[in-house]
């Protein structure tokens, strides 16, 4: 292991665009095809690896709590499909779950078994099994026929998401002659079973084409059904819950079509629902409303925060009638359609929300299910079934382990089916988990979430402070629970995250005041919350540990350049650090996307500018950084290991503490396995303990 910093080589190459001449010194470390790359990559590991020796115990002592807490042999709550209550095992031991089902009993019972009361299991996909020998694996798409005879499951071993598609004979156990090559995630049957609809990608990563696959015959005949040019667009499939329509889904940021095609007819050809128009965005959910087929639309067509419209199946671009009118500052998120009933979630006050309608009691309108913490998250899922007469809700918050519960349409029952078991007890009342505000520069009042042990953090002094954040994409962080996290808590840190603008927890004008040409907020909102926690005695500087990964990563990096004695240390996992470069160049995976979100700055000189003046890559400067860890993994398609491998040298050019942690054989994801999962994290929460000073510290 090496003590001394491995210092890359400096090969200039400039990057001209509007003017602006920038030199990058460690361009070339893009070819990860280079041995000289990879040995640079793998000096990084060595020189982590040194620079960590002496947290070896403590990461031990957190994986083997994280593991302790775990129910290792467990078993998901069976779903209710067809004839079938389908789940998935997990065995002490083994890394990878296993795919299971089991005939239902009594058709008219929606009870879930009990695990000792499952009886004619059939092992469907023993992940176990498939990953045997491999580095890396991961399971992309999982489907049965309607009649449950075949299975269809593609995986991918690199970690760049380019998947093999097989099919399994159920009856026999053995696969089918078909396979697949090079298809994204989410391939799905035809209502007929006689078909796979699966995608492909581009040579940028994005899913641009829809394939029918007939059963039974070679992958070269496959049909292209449909086609994308538009790189600003992703495609995916999929089935109804009906079962009535197969649907092509595709949409930029800022923009969305769909496609409908009678399952009846898979061979036939797909028709608009609602042509595309710059600026609208939809889904779409087949309902049968008094005995009629309608569509249920999900919109923003003058609705900033979304409505839902009600429109003839066979005449989607006719008459159409508002089923749910836009309320500002209620965020409308989906509709889930069933034979009785209708699911509504959205998001009000920075929390998620789900209401029910029974289509046999219309004029009651849509009933909320409550929930009494002032922090929660909640969802429905896990729901494939039309005629199921419960839905299947997902609950938890920082204090409360995932729950799952069925919430039973007719008589308004919230059942408790489980709840995630924490082994070695955990008594809720020893935490607490409240809502605090900060102000940002121009007035606005940002959200914060945090959660903390009672007894050992009183208030009295400063206490250590793991802060996250994330804010891009419309994508809200809720109170969730972390098996994992306990023993940050355990140890008396405190765990907030800062829910800056540019997220989607209040509604979609807090999303909108965060990306392009208002991303900066992002950033200085991050600021103002680790200020307001420092400034209220909550923490202090010292004492405070920033966390994002992705896009996340980028807002580490960005408030590291913009405010590095506001914090102790940086975890930045596989950060997007190097914004600029990527999104100039339209060949790299996603980058074209990505102008809708982050602008446009190869035709945008307003854009280029403003990017340049927050890429932290390009605004790393002679200064005190704080200590910085980044993690990355190698075969990365969404954001590439070069972006936090150059940044972490040019750091290292101004004498910043930062190591890289490259995984050599993961995506954006990261490694692949429960267990190595459990390592890889508390690696990371030693290094935080660490920064924290509390190296030496049990729960």
């Amino acid at each position: 292991m090496s003590s001394q910093p491995p210092i890359a080589r400096k090969i200039p190459s400039e990057r001209i665009h509007h003017g602006d001449v920038f030199v990058d010194n460690y361009e070339w470390m893009r070819d990860k095809q280079n041995p000289e790359v990879v040995a640079h990559l793998e000096a990084e590991n060595a020189y982590a690896d040194a620079q960590t020796d002496d947290l070896a115990l403590l990461r031990e002592q957190l994986f083997e709590e994280i593991k302790n807490r775990t129910q290792e042999t467990d078993l998901s709550v069976p779903v209710r499909e067809g004839g079938w209550w389908y789940y998935t095992r997990t065995v002490e031991g083994k890394q990878y779950g296993i795919h299971c089902r089991a005939p239902i009993a009594d058709a008219d019972d929606w009870t879930p078994p009990a695990v000792d009361q499952i009886t004619g299991e059939q092992v469907l996909l023993d992940d176990n099994v498939e990953a045997e020998g491999l580095e890396f694996y991961s399971l992309g798409s999982f489907d049965v026929t309607g009649d449950g005879a075949t299975l269809l499951y593609a995986v991918d071993t690199e970690g760049d998401e380019r998947y093999t598609l097989r099919l399994r004979d159920l009856a026999t156990g053995d696969n089918l002659a078909d396979e697949i090559e090079g298809t994204a995630g989410g391939a799905v049957f035809d209502a007929t079973g006689r078909y796979v609809f699966y995608t492909t990608v581009d040579d940028a990563w994005r899913p641009d084409t829809v394939w029918r696959h007939e059963i039974g015959t070679a992958a070269d005949s496959d049909v292209s059904v449909f086609h994308e040019p538009d790189e600003r667009y992703w495609v995916g499939v999929g089935l109804t819950r009906s079962r009535r329509y197969l649907e092509i889904e595709l949409g930029s940021k800022i923009t969305s079509e769909a496609l409908l095609l009678d399952a009846a007819d898979p061979t036939g050809e797909f028709a608009v629902v609602w042509p595309r128009r710059e600026g609208i965005e939809y889904s779409i959910e087949h309902a049968v409303i008094d005995g009629d087929d309608r569509l249920l639309i999900v919109h923003n067509h003058g609705a900033v925060d979304f409505q839902v419209t009600d429109v003839s199946a066979t005449d989607p671009q006719g008459p159409a009638r508002t089923l749910v009118p836009h309320r500002a500052g209620t965020r409308i998120e989906s509709i889930d359609a069933f034979a009785g009933h209708l699911v509504l979630e959205y998001r009000l006050e920075a929390l998620p929300r789900v209401a029910v309608l029974r289509l046999d009691r219309p004029d009651e309108g849509f009933a909320e299910i409550p929930f009494s913490e002032e922090l929660f998250t909640v969802a429905a899922g896990g729901n494939p079934d039309w005629d199921q007469p419960v839905v299947r809700l997902h609950y938890g918050s920082f204090v409360t382990p995932a729950t799952v519960n069925d919430y039973d349409v007719s008589s308004g029952e919230l059942r408790l089916l489980k709840q995630q078991a924490v082994l070695g007890g955990h008594d809720p009342a020893l935490y607490v988990q409240r809502r605090d505000w900060a102000t940002a520069s121009d007035g606005t009042r940002i959200p914060i979430s945090l959660v903390y042990r009672g007894d050992l953090v009183t208030g009295d002094e400063p206490a250590p402070l793991h802060l996250y954040g994330y804010g891009s994409y419309e994508h809200s962080i809720d109170a969730g629970f972390a098996i994992s996290r306990l023993s940050l808590l355990d140890r008396g840190v405190i765990f907030a995250v800062a829910h800056v603008r540019g997220g989607g927890e209040l509604g979609r004008d807090w999303y909108e005041n965060g990306k392009t040409l208002t991303k900066r907020n992002t950033f200085t909102d991050f600021v103002a919350v680790a200020q307001h926690l420092t400034d209220t005695g909550i923490t202090s500087a010292d004492r405070l540990v920033a966390e994002g990964g992705s896009a996340g990563g980028l807002l580490m990096g960005a408030v590291a350049n913009l405010a590095p004695d506001a914090f102790a240390g940086i975890l930045a996992v596989v950060p997007f650090v190097d914004p600029l470069t990527s999104i100039l160049d339209p060949s790299l995976p996603l980058s074209v996307i990505e102008w809708d979100e982050w602008g446009d700055p190869l035709h945008d000189a307003d854009v280029y500018r403003l990017m340049k003046s927050y890429s932290p890559y390009e605004n790393v400067r002679e200064m005190r950084y704080p200590r910085i860890l980044a993690v990355t993994s190698i075969n990365d398609t969404r954001v590439l290991y070069v972006e936090p491998a150059k940044w972490v040298a040019r750091l290292r050019e101004v004498g910043a503490s930062v190591i890289l942690k490259t995984e050599m054989s993961a995506g954006h994801g990261g490694v692949s396995g429960r267990y190595e999962s459990w390592r890889k994290r508390a690696f990371e929460l030693a290094w935080v303990l660490d920064v924290l000073g509390l190296h030496n510290t049990r729960p």
